[in-house]
Parts: structure tokens; C-alpha cells; sequence
């Protein structure tokens, strides 16, 4: 689990993070990171939301998806740069990837989007 203060919650937040202004997407085959910076001068700690919809697979599929990739975020916690929203949107092939293969795209997809984040200012 992610601690309160790290997790998207209003429907509000993750629309910004998604389709604000200034924002950035990287996607591969199994995930779709969305990274959106909010306010970085008041040390604000980034917050992490995710997407896993019906397309995935059941109920069951969802869930596992869902917690793999919370547990992914939540290891990755202290290496985030602050002031950041960042939405992870499985997609229909994340149902059959392995933890690893989960743990590796995650990984670089948000590390892409960070340094895109970055040098657009």
C-alpha cells in the first residue's frame, strides 16, 4: 500500500495529470506513465494514481495488475522527484506480463518521463 500522501485520489488530479498543461506521456506494449509536475518549490512529495480498466481482464486480473504495480511505486518511493503526479495506465497486455517484466517497463517508462519533464523546463 502507498502511503496517503504519495496516492491520486480526485477525480480532479488525475484528469490534470492525464491531460493538464505541460505534462508529458511515454508509453510501451504493456504500460501507458502520464507525468505531470505540480509544485516543486514547496518540496510537495509526488503522488502516484492508477488506471487499470476492464480491458485487462476480470476482476481478479485487475486486482493483481493493480497490486503489482502499486508495490512496483511503492519501492520506487524514495527515488521520485518531488513535485510530480504520475498516472500509470495499464493496458490489456499487462494482464499476461510477469512481475518482472512489469518492474522493468514501469522503471523505464518513468524514468523517460522524468527526464522529458525536465527538459521541458
Amino acid at each position: 500500500m502507498l502511503p496517503a500522501r504519495h496516492r491520486l485520489r480526485s477525480r480532479g488530479d488525475f484528469a490534470t495529470a492525464v491531460r493538464g498543461p505541460g505534462g508529458v506521456r511515454v508509453g510501451s506494449r504493456l504500460l501507458v506513465v502520464h507525468v505531470h509536475r505540480t509544485d516543486a518549490r514547496t518540496g510537495s512529495p509526488s503522488r502516484v494514481g492508477f488506471v487499470v480498466s476492464r480491458a485487462v481482464g476480470g476482476a481478479v486480473r485487475r486486482n493483481l495488475v493493480k497490486r503489482r504495480l502499486r508495490e512496483i511505486m511503492r519501492a520506487e518511493l524514495p527515488v521520485l522527484p518531488t513535485g510530480l503526479d504520475v498516472v500509470v495506465r495499464a493496458n490489456p497486455a499487462a494482464a499476461e506480463a510477469s512481475f518482472e517484466e512489469l518492474r522493468e517497463t514501469l522503471i523505464s517508462l518513468c524514468h523517460r518521463g522524468f527526464r522529458r519533464i525536465e527538459a521541458a523546463g
